[in-house]
């Protein structure tokens, strides 16, 4: 029981700087360098890994580190998720390098664990849907 309070308390804490990032994203002044920096914060905390030295690795050891790690699966696919959301809010920053390096994270994690981050599209669409996916799982438990 504490396990699954915890669990849920990581993913409620992702969905909130999720949530806040497309909100900065779409609001009167958006500004997409913020949005990718709260997501990067969120992804650290969710982890119990430091963010900079996680973000800082190859896609593939990404994706090793978070399977050693014992990361929950419902997690990494939040977190695989934001990394493919904080790759589009980079390339509006006009940061193409590091976007590149987040949408090829995401990728290696949706590769590891199974999930399709339905680029086609677009990131925010993406992600609004599996937001909306979520609310309804949730609503039939």
């Amino acid at each position: 029981m504490l396990q699954q309070d915890y669990l849920m308390r990581m993913i409620l804490q992702l969905i909130e700087a999720i949530m806040k990032s497309l909100e900065t994203s779409r609001g009167d002044a958006p500004d997409p360098e913020a949005s990718a920096d709260l997501l990067e914060a969120a992804i650290g905390s969710a982890t119990d890994i430091d963010g900079n030295v996680l973000l800082s690795l190859a896609p593939e050891s990404v994706a090793n580190i978070l399977q050693v790690s014992g990361v929950d699966p419902r997690v990494v696919e939040y977190v695989g998720r934001s990394l493919f959301l904080e790759s589009s809010y980079l390339q509006q920053a006009g940061n193409p390098e590091l976007s590149a390096l987040r949408a090829a994270q995401a990728q290696a994690l949706a590769g590891a664990y199974g999930f399709d981050l339905d680029a086609e599209a677009g990131a925010e669409a993406a992600m609004d849907a599996f937001l909306q996916s979520e609310r309804e799982k949730l609503a039939q438990e």
